[in-house]
């Protein structure tokens, strides 16, 4: 299927709008989140422990947010929406 250049790529997708439920794929997001969350460390030690640690924090914050998204899929885009100002009261200013 041609991209938006008219060209069709490696990267590019066939239509899925019709067949895409974009709450499912937050609630998937969600349980990638909780996944990472939970799972155990590998046995290694030093710098790559280190790495490992690291990039599970970032997994569980992009899997995360995304599951905390609002999606909506209309004309064939998607649209995800993930308010990230503090809630009132925090004392945090807009």
């Amino acid at each position: 299927m041609p991209g938006r250049d008219g060209v069709a790529g490696p990267d590019t997708v066939g239509p899925v709008a019709d067949e895409f439920d974009p709450d499912a794929m937050v609630e998937r997001f969600r349980e990638r989140a909780q996944a990472v969350r939970s799972r155990g460390l590998p046995p290694v030690e030093g710098p790559e422990r280190q790495r490992f640690v690291e990039q599970a924090q970032f997994d569980f914050m992009d899997y995360a947010m995304i599951g905390d998204c609002e999606a909506s899929l209309e004309n064939g885009i998607l649209t995800l929406r993930l308010d990230l100002r503090p809630p009132a009261g925090d004392g945090g200013s807009d």
